[in-house]
């Protein structure tokens, strides 16, 4: 329950961090109407210079039900296979759907995009803030702060946050965060190069050493290298461009005439995860939740999807639904952040660990990817999330928690596509192509199954499907269609 005068009072949710993650979760917010004010410590305008350059296929996804894909797309430039160990390419060219790819591009074009679409809706942003503490009642969280006009308080029903690793809303809600540190710290550079790579990622590694290169936009590149035979040194010693150049030629096999670098740092490389996800009416999402080594660059990734599975969860409660749909959140989310952060440390382990165990091992999974398609396939939808499938609940159909796929429409003014049905943010009923769609029972956290898009089905399927504002199946009314992918 908001406080008149004070700062924020006037917000259903709180969102602190305006990351990917942040930016995702507030826009969805704004679109299905709650008011909401994001908490960024940056100041107003400045880039976002981090670590993440990849967006895969189910993130594509969900940026196209927001009406941002293509021109996101237009930023980067597509990778439709991810070459393992110097070796096998794991193809994605034939991943389902319309982005068989992974679109490399700087993270700052996802916040861009992202910003601006919640801006329109109406999301409000204060910078140079930064939380020192929270405290929780019965009927909201009280954030206290600190920014240009001294210390001050902000309260409201609910609040995510999305403030990466440091998370002080974790700590401030007693959250732990077990685990551990893998690689003390990583060098991550953007520099131009005078030679540039034939393919668009590079991915290197050998025992001891893992080296990326990937391009950043305007001629720059980044570069992420670790190396244990070069001492990396605390995380908060300045790198330099000679130190850049030796771990590039101790990963990549060439520094590639690296010149002019425009920003350098160090990180340390960890793998924990929150015991919770949810603290009463406090969220946690992104890195705030989890985080895990670059490999396979699964960090910004996964968070979007975070947002997304919480967004329309918590828009529904601000509504006047049960808060117990907000558990969902975390029933669902938590399991696939653990599943990437094995993930992306098997793939860390296994790219940097010497001796010769390790090098037959990394042998037998190139050698299972070149001749194993069910192994290739495998690979293909783990990285892309396009894999990704929650527990279907109880009494709905046993294909409930299944990726929807962009499925064509007959033109009815919703759109197309499945896609671009699902931009108003609200539950999908698909009906078949002609006659009535089958009745299909209200979804977890639905208000008003009246608000619901009807749509019908341009591919002459019969099923009814219903489908959840995050492009998974809710329920379906015809056992011998609605597994359909």
């Amino acid at each position: 329950m908001a406080v008149d005068g004070e700062v924020g009072a006037d917000a259903d949710v709180v969102v602190v961090g305006a990351g990917p993650t942040g930016l995702l979760l507030a826009g969805d917010l704004a679109v299905a109407g709650a008011r909401v004010t994001v908490l960024e410590k940056r100041p107003a305008g400045l880039s976002n210079l981090t670590r993440a350059f990849a967006v895969h296929a189910r993130s594509l996804e969900a940026l196209d039900a927001r009406g941002l894909a293509d021109e996101l797309v237009t930023t980067g430039r597509e990778v439709r296979a991810l070459r393992v160990f110097g070796r096998v390419e794991v193809r994605l060219d034939t991943l389902p759907g319309r982005f068989p790819f992974v679109l490399v591009t700087p993270q700052y074009e996802v916040e861009r995009l992202l910003r601006r679409r919640a801006e329109a809706a109406g999301a409000r942003f204060r910078h140079d803030v930064e939380v020192t503490g929270l405290a929780q009642d019965d009927d909201a969280v009280t954030l206290t702060t600190t920014g240009p006009d001294g210390a001050a308080t902000v309260r409201a029903p609910w609040v995510a946050g999305t403030d990466g690793v440091r998370s002080t809303v974790r700590r401030a809600a007693g959250v732990a965060f077990p685990g551990e540190t893998v690689i003390r710290a990583m060098v991550l550079a953007d520099v131009r190069v005078a030679r540039p790579p034939q393919d668009v990622l590079t991915v290197a590694s050998a025992g001891g050493s893992l080296g990326f290169l990937a391009p950043f936009g305007g001629g720059w590149y980044r570069f992420i290298g670790w190396d244990e035979e070069i001492d990396p040194g605390d995380t908060d010693r300045a790198v330099d461009l000679d130190e850049v150049r030796a771990v590039a030629r101790a990963t990549l096999g060439d520094d590639l005439g690296m010149h002019e670098l425009r920003f350098a740092t160090r990180f340390a490389a960890d793998e924990r995860q929150a015991t919770r996800y949810r603290a009463d009416r406090v969220l946690l999402a992104g890195d705030a939740a989890h985080c895990h080594s670059p490999a396979g660059g699964l960090g910004m990734n996964t968070g979007l999807q975070d947002a997304a599975n919480l967004s329309w969860r918590l828009a529904a409660v601000v509504r006047g639904s049960d808060a117990d749909v907000l558990d969902g959140y975390a029933d669902e989310r938590y399991p696939v952040g653990t599943q990437v952060l094995r993930t992306s440390g098997a793939l860390l382990r296994l790219a940097t660990r010497p001796g010769p165990a390790a090098a037959a091992a990394r042998a037998v999974l190139a050698t299972a990817l070149a001749r194993v398609a069910p192994a290739r396939r495998r690979a293909a939808a783990t990285v892309s999330a396009l894999g990704v499938r929650y527990p279907a609940p109880a009494g709905a159909h046993p294909a409930a928690g299944r990726r929807v796929p962009d499925l064509p429409l007959v033109p009815d003014g919703a759109g197309t596509r499945m896609a671009e049905a699902l931009r108003a943010g609200r539950f999908v009923v698909v009906g078949p192509g002609s006659g009535a769609p089958a009745a299909v029972p209200a979804a977890p956290g639905e208000v008003d199954p009246a608000e619901r898009v009807v749509v019908r089905r341009a591919d002459g399927w019969s099923a009814t499907l219903l489908v959840r504002p995050d492009g998974y199946l809710a329920d379906a009314v015809d056992p011998a269609h609605a597994a359909d992918d």
